[in-house]
């Protein structure tokens, strides 16, 4: 991924939460059968490894994890928010006439090498604990324990798990910070009044940020 200087976002904990508040990446292989790319929430694991690692099951027909092996590196995406961006919203351009479309986005890509955990407990855990995280916010959680015993366990059998040790984080912010201070809070408040709070509020805070970079 290209990353100028002035969109680059490197630090572990702002990646570490895109991640966890947008768990559905792209997983991006080349294994036996070449390039694949498949759709997966994964579980991040902050502290496990040198960088983090990520878990993640697939149906047991995927052929994904019989195209790999331990140890080939892969590439997962993940996206928190992106935002078409109007040159109308820059006030720079109502003064100088000078400036295009753009499209704003914030991602992180995590690049780190497989392993096929085709066992019993790695899946029950993984599965626990994507369930628990994401029931949390339901006025009555689901839990595997309300399903029927033999049920979850033949649901377990159908799918088989994959772990990913991170090995480089990779993050971009494209907030326009490439623009004045007035252009970036002009479109930030453009897209809050749209709907498109994520991207609006980040260019705020990239607007405020560079404010501060330029009063020190």
């Amino acid at each position: 991924m290209y990353v100028p200087p002035h969109f680059d976002e490197s630090r572990p904990e702002v990646l570490f939460n895109l991640i966890e508040k947008n768990p559905l990446g792209i997983l991006f292989s080349n294994g036996k059968s070449g390039l694949d790319a498949n759709h997966i929430p994964f579980h991040l694991a902050r502290g496990q490894g040198e960088h983090g690692t990520l878990a993640c099951h697939v149906a047991r027909n995927n052929p994904l994890w019989q195209d790999l092996s331990d140890g080939d590196e892969v590439l997962v995406v993940f996206r928190a928010a992106d935002a078409y961006i109007s040159p109308q919203w820059y006030p720079s351009k109502h003064q100088f006439h000078k400036q295009v479309p753009s499209w704003n986005y914030l991602v992180a890509h995590a690049y780190g090498r497989v392993t096929i955990r085709d066992d019993e407990p790695f899946v029950r855990r993984n599965v626990a604990l994507l369930t628990r995280t994401h029931e949390a916010s339901q006025p009555v959680p689901w839990k595997m324990g309300d399903a029927p015993r033999d049920y979850t366990e033949m649901m377990l059998k159908a799918i088989v798990g994959i772990e990913i040790g991170i090995i480089r984080l990779v993050g971009k912010a494209k907030l326009s910070q490439n623009k004045e201070v007035r252009d970036i809070e002009g479109a930030g408040h453009a897209l809050n009044d749209l709907g498109s709070r994520t991207i609006g509020e980040a260019m705020l805070a990239a607007g405020r940020a560079k404010t501060g970079a330029e009063d020190c």
